[in-house]
């Protein structure tokens, strides 16, 4: 691919994402499946090129980021407090969902290998827990089931990958049951090893750096340091990334100052928010030149038979391990009972939402080319098929998730408001009390104090409110003086500019000041 191909396709992944998010909006729909329905409309236009991705781009280029985000924003005590319906659904219930959906795979695809099979069935099984988490955060769904599908969705990444390379390597020199199980002792210790290595490194490095532009650099290189070189000692790169993550992440307060957590959250979330959307918008791109190698392969009605029969399998085994098999850990050694006892309600929700997202579709993606040396012709009919689980997951499931959660009255908006005002309160008494013992200590003038203490009283007010302590009409609207003040800041900042009192370095300072204050919420 040219340079002139390679801009031609990142203006229309960028025109894509721009419209589809749009789109999305309007239509309540998750963002993935109209990213992918523009892609491939896109993919009709003459102009736009063919796209075909190594394999080895997409896991380089995806796979560590998207990892190490979600290993770095995970809960740890929330996480030990589950961790035993956690560990059976991203170990037990990825490792069935393997077997099951390689073993259905083998059955609608004659020909395919087991190898292939368990490749394929890895790619589908992990969960994306960000749709999900989303509606149940909006509706206000238990926090226990919410917490679950996190750590589960963190977890069964790893498990899914290296269970996806241990089947590449089968692709590739097939082995015995007894070199698989040894060969995945080595990949799992030496993965969790290299990444506790690189985190402790990475961790005293960041303790050091002040500056929130290079703090940024070295977040954005540790996912990489984490991957590359332990792929390159054959042991599993996701774990090291993962470990990674979440040593990191549980000790981010001491490791990053607010400047920085501050400018990298914002950068993060954007950089993850375009990896998603590139790998969906490519997905629909590159289904051009799939289903043209699909019509020479398979015809289409078994290719519907086929999608149908994976997607029920991938969704069946799910809600069946989360029935029938989740409750059997009641019956393990220690303190863990109180889930297992749970409704049969929040069961069915966690077990419906488990939907596929965009680390499904870059391990689909990475899917060799060849396979003992020759073309590997069933690849295409491989990725057709995880992109329609992942569709079909995200429609199905996404869109009826929230109607499914009102129905068993699992919804508590009201609750979850009170619950984070409450929080929001007993903070912002604990910085006026902070406060009080400063300007009694003349440590703060009486002036300085004053001021402080009427924006936190207004603060406390508006918390109150939520929490029917005060009427909310005794609370004033302070949203349109916020706005015009800025505004007049904003022209004298201008006007300053223009005169050439002051230069663009300053310029820009006080106005990303002015964009923090602005932004600030008034709780």
């Amino acid at each position: 691919m040219g340079e002139h191909e390679l801009f031609t396709l990142a203006v229309a992944i960028a025109a894509v994402v721009i419209i589809g998010r749009a789109v999305a909006d309007r239509l309540e729909i998750p963002d993935a499946v109209v990213l992918v329905v523009l892609g491939i409309l896109a993919s009709l236009i003459p102009q736009v090129p063919n796209i075909y991705l190594p394999p080895d781009v997409v896991l380089l280029l995806f796979v560590p980021p998207l990892v190490y985000n979600a290993a770095f924003l995970s809960a740890p005590r929330e996480t030990r407090e589950n961790v035993v319906p956690i560990t059976a659904l991203a170990v037990g219930a990825t490792t069935a969902t393997i077997a099951g959906v390689g073993w259905v795979a083998r059955l609608v695809l004659p020909g395919l290998g087991w190898a292939p099979a368990l490749a394929f069935a890895a790619a589908v099984a992990p969960t994306d827990a960000v749709a999900a988490t989303s509606v149940m955060t909006r509706l206000g769904a238990p926090q226990r089931i919410v917490t679950i599908l996190e750590g589960e969705s963190l977890i069964n990444d790893g498990v899914a990958l290296t269970a996806f390379g241990l089947a590449v390597e089968g692709m590739a020199h097939p082995f015995t049951v007894a070199h698989g199980v040894l060969r995945l002792v080595e990949v799992v210790l030496g993965g969790i090893a290299y990444g506790l290595v690189v985190a402790v490194v990475i961790g005293h490095v960041r303790r050091r750096v002040r500056d929130p532009g290079t703090q940024i650099l070295i977040s954005l290189i540790t996912p990489f340091i984490a991957y590359i070189p332990a792929e390159e000692l054959n042991v599993s790169g996701v774990l090291a990334t993962v470990v990674t993550g979440a040593y990191l992440g549980t000790r981010a307060d001491g490791l990053i100052q607010p400047a920085s957590r501050a400018s990298g959250t914002m950068f993060w979330r954007t950089l993850i928010f375009l990896l998603e959307s590139a790998l969906f918008v490519l997905l629909g791109l590159e289904l051009r030149s799939i289903l043209g190698d699909l019509s020479s392969v398979e015809p289409a009605s078994r290719l519907a038979a086929a999608a149908a029969a994976v997607v029920a399998a991938v969704v069946a085994i799910r809600l069946a391990w989360e029935l029938v098999v989740s409750p059997l850990g009641q019956f393990l050694p220690g303190r863990h009972a109180v889930f297992v006892r749970n409704p049969w309600r929040q069961r069915l929700v966690i077990g419906w939402g488990g939907m596929r997202g965009a680390i499904s579709l870059a391990i689909a993606l990475s899917l060799p080319t060849t396979l003992s040396g020759r073309p590997f012709t069933q690849r295409p009919t491989l990725i057709f098929l995880s992109g329609v689980v992942v569709v079909a997951t995200l429609i199905g499931q996404g869109v009826t998730l929230a109607p499914l959660v009102r129905k068993l009255g699992l919804a508590q908006t009201e609750q979850r408001r009170r619950a984070a005002a409450s929080a929001r309160a007993k903070v912002t008494e604990a910085g006026l009390a902070r406060l009080d013992e400063l300007a009694e200590a003349g440590e703060v003038d009486e002036d300085t104090a004053g001021l402080y203490r009427q924006l936190f009283e207004m603060r406390l007010d508006r918390v109150r409110a939520v929490l029917g302590d005060v009427s909310e009409d005794e609370v004033p609207d302070t949203s349109h003086l916020r706005r015009e003040l800025a505004r007049a800041q904003r022209d004298k900042l201008g006007q300053l500019y223009r005169d050439g009192k002051i230069g663009d370095d300053i310029r820009r300072s006080i106005s990303r000041t002015l964009d923090l204050q602005e932004q600030r919420p008034s709780q």
